[in-house]
Order: structure tokens, then sequence, then C-alpha cells
């Protein structure tokens, strides 16, 4: 028999009784799921009840305006839980579950109803509020009226007191200049009657007597008299006081009289004093008179501005008190609280006291009174209405929590009942589970033993067959059932992996010789890649060459011509002075030209001797960096003079380092060479820059830029890769930067790092250590050479 077939032996015995089983509990679970219903739905019934009672107090404590949502809302849950009530009745199999939730559904219709019965005396109370607020921004409005009034007039107060504080000043002038020529004119009058008393005629005759200066001190406080008197617009009283000045002053005698005036008298003289003195003293009389009036006008308009300002102020408080007064109302009213709404109205007597004592217009007296009156009588029916609105919301809480303790009782039936059901269920199950398994055991103890002896036989031969593959073949073959099938499916894989790893091994050699072959070629490209950029200095350092040695090897031609030249001369014996001058001066020239071209092929030639010895050498040592950089860009100059680009060197003198140079040359070679080649466009000129300078204690920082096109954003971060280019086309392997990557992170112990930008050029920084430890160098050595 096959596996499958006393398989379906073992299970079919525990499905019977199962099956059995399940008719049974079928039966009892519709009952329990009814129970369960009755159970769910009673606790929505519970959470609609809650969220209603929410919604009611979402209700209460809502403004006005967004009350009606609250309402549709809980009419809604009122609705949904009384259908819910109408399912439990239908679902409810005994009397006492029936009259439960009949009860309920009592209980939510009286809510329902008082819930709308409280709607009406909200609405109510939400006019009556809604009145009272527009009350209260009439008296606002009333106050800002009178205010505005008391703000107008007091506004012209300040006006005339401006004018009347101008005319006080400008009297204040008249009157103080009127005094100060008053009192010139007594000491004028004394210094009249020193001079007659003196006796010296001598001092008499002198223009700078006191007499003299006493009139000219008079002139002057005349004069500024004068032009206040215009500037006040009473030019008749300043031609009147010029006149009299005249006057005295022609009527003085002796030299101070002007010089066209008659001889005078002293009566003469005291006349037209005493003329000027009394126009003064009138003056003076007039002026103080209306000084004094002008004072006591400026006193009464700034205790009416005074009064004005405190009428206008107690004004705004009473707006202030009103707005106040009107917040603690709609406080009140929110809160429901008619005790505290109660004393408001006590409150606003006393603001309709404040009203009436204020001088202000009585017929905006009278209308604020009215509006606070009428605010009063409302405010009194809303108490009323509080009132009644929390009687309802306590006979609201009295059902809402009959109801709540009616739907924690049916859920408590229902899932009772369902819980005997589900115990009843549990037990019959479990006996029929524990009887299905001791029989379907033991029949599956008689079917195991079937199938295991056997397939511990083929498991043997399979390990023997692991262990050794050339055992044998496995046994069980001849078996007709499952384990007969898997015998001879492992002979045959057993075959094919034999086979396969044939196969696997041949493959195996062949790519260990292509990888051998492969890793000789990259080591090839990259000493090929490595001498590229000394064979294009050699190259330009040869054609710089050629130029400085041909001219000498010209010189040097030209020079043994003009010797042959003059040996003839001196040969026949007669050497003029100006062919031996000439001579002299053209061997000076060629001597000049051969020394200066040979020094320039000898600094060319030394220059790449030591550039040349540093690449191809690998070994350390200690060299100034200042010195070994411009040798190092003398050797490029060939090469970069051709392509038109220019380069600045920055480095401190004497810095010294313990490095390889022959790698570091290798990086920056490599580094000029991809900038002449990838940076410029062609026949465009660019600028290179080189800075060295010491970083930290004891490390070195090397920027290599460049002004040219940039790397785009997309090939920034494969540039180190190995055989990246984007110029294979006109020969690049893609192999400089990758050397410079490798020498830098080897033999140098250094990082490098780049930044560019399209159109902004490229910068290459290198910080390495000032001295080597050459651990990572000998460490390269060892993977070239094996490479």
């Amino acid at each position: 028999m096959r596996i499958a077939y006393k398989i379906w032996l073992v299970g079919g015995i525990p499905i019977a009784i199962a099956a059995a089983i399940a008719v049974v509990s079928w039966l009892l679970l519709k009952e329990a799921e009814r129970a369960r219903d009755g159970a769910v739905l009673a606790g929505t019934i519970y959470r609609n009840l809650a969220l209603a009672m929410t919604a009611r107090d979402d209700y209460v404590q809502a403004l006005p305006g967004d009350r009606a949502e609250h309402a549709v809302r809980f009419g809604a849950l009122a609705e949904q839980t009384g259908s819910s009530l109408k399912g439990l009745i239908a679902l409810a199999r005994d009397e006492m579950h029936r009259q439960a939730a009949t009860q309920a559904s009592d209980a939510l219709s009286r809510y329902v109803l008082q819930m709308r019965q409280f709607m009406v005396v909200t609405t109510q109370n939400d006019h009556i509020a809604a009145e009272m607020r527009s009350r209260v921004a009439a008296l606002i409005a009333l106050t800002d009226r009178a205010r505005e009034r008391q703000h107008a007039s007091n506004a012209d107060i300040l006006s005339s007191l401006k004018v009347k504080d101008r005319a006080l000043r400008a009297v204040r002038d008249l009157v103080e200049k009127a005094h100060a020529l008053r009192a010139e004119i007594a000491a004028t009058a004394l210094a009249e009657l020193q001079q007659k008393t003196g006796g010296a005629a001598d001092s008499a005759a002198r223009e700078d007597s006191p007499l003299a200066l006493n009139l000219t001190n008079l002139r002057r406080r005349a004069e500024d008299l004068i032009e206040t008197l215009k500037g006040s617009g009473e030019g008749g009283l300043a031609g009147e006081a010029a006149r009299l000045v005249d006057d005295y002053a022609h009527a003085l005698p002796g030299p101070v009289a002007s010089a066209s005036a008659a001889p005078s008298s002293e009566a003469e003289s005291a006349r037209a004093r005493g003329r000027l003195a009394d126009w003064a003293d009138r003056l003076l009389k007039v002026k103080s008179t209306e000084q004094n009036a002008l004072h006591e006008e400026v006193a009464q308009l700034m205790a009416y501005s005074v009064q004005a300002n405190e009428t206008e102020q107690a004004t705004q408080n009473i707006a202030i008190a009103t707005l106040k007064l009107g917040q603690r109302t709609g406080d009140a009213l929110a809160k429901r609280d008619p005790e505290g709404a109660t004393l408001l109205i006590a409150e606003s007597k006393d603001l309709s006291a404040a009203v009436e004592s204020l001088p202000i217009s009585p017929l905006i007296q009278t209308e604020m009174s009215e509006a606070l009156e009428q605010w009063r009588e409302r405010l009194t029916t809303a108490v009323a209405g509080l009132r009644s609105q929390n009687e309802m919301l306590a006979e609201m809480d009295a059902t809402a929590g009959a109801m709540m303790a009616g739907a924690r009782d049916l859920n408590d039936m229902f899932g009772a009942e369902a819980s005997r059901i589900g115990d009843f269920v549990r037990k019959m199950l479990l006996l029929g589970a524990t009887f299905g398994l001791l029989l379907g055991s033991g029949a599956a103890i008689v079917v195991a033993r079937s199938i295991t002896r056997p397939l511990f036989g083929l498991q043997q031969d399979m390990r023997a067959l692991a262990q050794d593959p050339a055992a044998g073949r496995v046994g069980h073959t001849e078996r007709r059932d499952e384990l007969g099938d898997m015998a001879r499916a492992a002979n045959f894989f057993v075959t094919e992996l034999g086979h396969r790893e044939r196969a696997l091994r041949e493959a195996k050699e062949q790519a260990d010789t292509a990888l051998a072959e492969l890793r000789r070629t990259q080591a090839d490209l990259i000493q090929s890649e490595k001498l590229a950029s000394l064979g294009q200095i050699v190259a330009g350092v040869a054609h710089e060459i050629n130029t400085p040695v041909g001219i000498a090897l010209t010189t040097a031609t030209t020079l043994g011509e003009e010797v042959k030249s003059f040996a003839a001369v001196v040969d026949s014996g007669q050497v003029p002075r100006a062919r031996f001058v000439h001579f002299l001066e053209r061997v000076r020239e060629g001597a000049e030209l051969l020394c200066a071209n040979l020094t320039r092929a000898g600094i060319l030639v030394q220059s790449f001797k030591q550039v040349a010895a540093d690449q191809v050498s690998s070994e350390r040592r200690v060299f100034a960096m200042d010195v070994w950089a411009r040798e190092l860009l003398t050797s490029l100059q060939p090469v970069l003079r051709r392509s038109g680009h220019t380069v600045t060197l920055s480095c401190p003198p004497g810095l010294m380092v313990d490095t390889y140079p022959g790698a570091l040359a290798q990086v920056l070679t490599n580094l000029a060479m991809n900038a002449i080649t990838h940076a410029f466009s062609a026949g465009a000129a660019g600028k290179i820059s080189l800075e060295i300078e010491k970083f930290g204690a004891d490390m070195l920082r090397i920027v290599f830029a460049d002004d040219g096109r940039g790397i785009a954003p997309e090939h920034l971060g494969r540039i180190f890769d190995p055989f990246f280019t984007t110029a294979r086309n006109r020969g690049n392997t893609g192999l400089g930067l990758h050397i410079v990557f490798n020498l830098v992170t080897g033999p140098l112990e250094g990082k490098i790092d780049v930044a560019s930008r399209p159109g902004e050029g490229t910068r290459f920084t290198l910080i390495m250590p000032m001295h080597a430890s050459g651990a990572a160098a000998g460490n390269e050595r060892v993977q070239t050479s094996s490479a």
C-alpha cells in the first residue's frame, strides 16, 4: 500500500469523529452566536448612549451658531440606539431579557423628549443672550459717541488754549520790552542831570560820555519795542514810539543831539522826556491789563481741559466696565450660573448710576440708561431660563443613568448566556478531541512503523554514499511506493552530481587561468600608464632643450667663421682697430649667447634628471618641498607652455618632508596631465594653481586646482575608479586618477578629496603625513611583485 493511502487511513478516523462533533457544535454555536449578537448589540447601545450624552454635553457647551450640528448628531445617535433596542427585543428569547430591553427603550424615549424641551429653552436663552450682546454693543457705541464728542470739545479747548498762550507770550514780550525802555528813559534822565551838574566842559564834549551811552541804549530798547509792536500788528504805536524817541534825542543839549537839530533848552528836553515816559507808562498799563486778562483766560481754559479729560476718561471707563460686564455675563450664561448672573444685575445698577452722573449729552445719557435697563430685564429673563435649564439637565442625567444601567444589565445577561453555551461547547470538543486523538494515535503508530523502517535503511545508504561517492547505489529501488521513488531519484541525482562536479572543476581551472592573465594585463597597463606621463615630460623637455641647444650650435658656428675671418686679417699683418673692436664685440655676444642657452639647457636637464630619477625610483628621502616643487614644475613647463596654460606655486620656503618624492611626483604629474586633457577646451588657455602648506602638527596639505569646465555630478563619484574615462576616443585608458588614488592612499599614507561643479573648475585636496612610515610602500611593492 502506498504511503498516501496509509496517511488517508490515519487521518480519516479523526475526521469522522470531528465531523460528528462539528454538527452538534454548529447547532450550539448558533445559539451562542445569537447570545453574542445580543451582547454586541447591547454594547453598541451602551456606546451609542454614551456618545449621545457626549453630543448633549457638546450641545450645551457649544456656541449658539454651532449647536445645530450637535443637535443633528444627538438625533442620529438616538435613532440608532432606538433601532438597536428594537433589534435587541427581537433577539431576546426569555421574558426577562425582553422586559429589560423594553424598559431601556421607554427611558430612551423620555430622554429624547427631555432633550427636545431643553433645546427649546436653550434656543430662547440664546436669543436673549444675543439680544443682550446687542444691547451691550449699543451701550458701548453710545459711550464711544459721548467720548468722541467730549474728545472734540477737548480738542477745541486745546486749540483755544494754544491761541491764548501765543497771545499771552506776545503781550508778555511787549511788557518786558516796555519796562526795559522805561528803565532806560530813567537812566538817560539821570545821566543828563549828572552832565548838567558836573561842570566839566571837556567831559560834556566827549562823544562817549554817559549821556551818549544811555541815549544809544535808549534807542536800542526803543528799536526792540518798535519791532515787537510791528510784529504784533500795532504799527501806529510803533510809529508813535519812534517819533517820541527822535524828539527826545533832538531835544537833548550838547554834542549828544543830532547834528541837524537846533540848540534846545532844558525845558524842551524835559518835556520830550516826559512825553516819552508817559507814552511808555500808558503802554505798560494797557499791556499789563491785557496780560492779566489773558492769564485768567488761559487758567480757565486749562481748568476746562482738565474737566473735559476727566469726563472723557470716565466715559471710557464706563465703556470698559460695560465690555467687562458683557464678558462676565457671557461667561455666566455659558456656565449656566444663575447666582453669578444675579450678582451682575446688581452691578449693572451701579453702572447706571455712573452713567447718570456723567456730564454728557442728555440725549445720549438717556439712551445709555434705557439700554442698561433693557439689558437688566433680558438678564432677569435669562436667569430664569438658566434655572430651568439646570433642572432639565438634572432630570436628563437621571434618565441617562437609568438607560446606561439598563444597557449594562442587557450586556451582562446576553454575555452570561453566550458564556454558558461556550463552556458546554468547549467541554464537548475536549471529550471528542480526546477520543479522536487516542484512536488516531493508535492508527498512526501502526502506519508510522511501516514507513520509518524502510526510510531508516534509505537514510543509511545515502549517508554512506555521501561519505564515499564510489560506495555504490542506494537500495530499496524495487519498492513501488514513495520510498522506492525517492531511492531511484537519489541514484539519478548522484549520477548527475558527478557529471556536474567534473564540469565545474574544468570551468574553475579555466577561470583561474583567465584571472591570472587578467592580473598580468592590468599590471602592464598600470605600469605603462605610470610611464606615460614621464614620456610626455620627456617629449616636452626634448623639444624645449632643442631650442637653446640649436641657438648654441648656431652661435658656435658663427664664432668659428668669425675667428677664421679675423685670423686672415691677422695673417696680413695689419689689424685695424675698428676690426679688432668688432671682433671682440662679436666674440663677447657669442659667449653670452652660448652661456645663456647652455645654462638654460642645463637647468632643464638637471630638473628632468631629478624628476625622472624620483619617478623611476621608489626610495624615500628628505627634501625641501619648495625646491622640489619648482623642479617638478620646471620639468612640466614644456608641456604646459605648449598647451598655453599658466601655473602658480604657493609653498612656504624651508618646508622639509620625509616621504617618497617619486610617488608624489607621479601624483602631481598625473593631476597636471588630467587637467590639460580634460579640464580645458581645445585652444583655451587656463590657470592651474598648486598650494602647499603645513596642516596641523605633522601633516602636509596640497591643493591642486584649475579653472576649467569642471566635472559632471554623475561622474564625480567614479573618477578614481579603474578604467573610467570620458575621453576614451582620444586614447585615454582611465587609469591616471586610479593610480593617483592608489599612490596617495598607499606609499604616501594620505587621503585625497575632490570638489567640482560644472563651469567652476576642479579642486583636488591631498592631505598626507610629512614623515612617512614606509609600511604602506612595502606592502605596495609586495603586491606589485605578486601581480
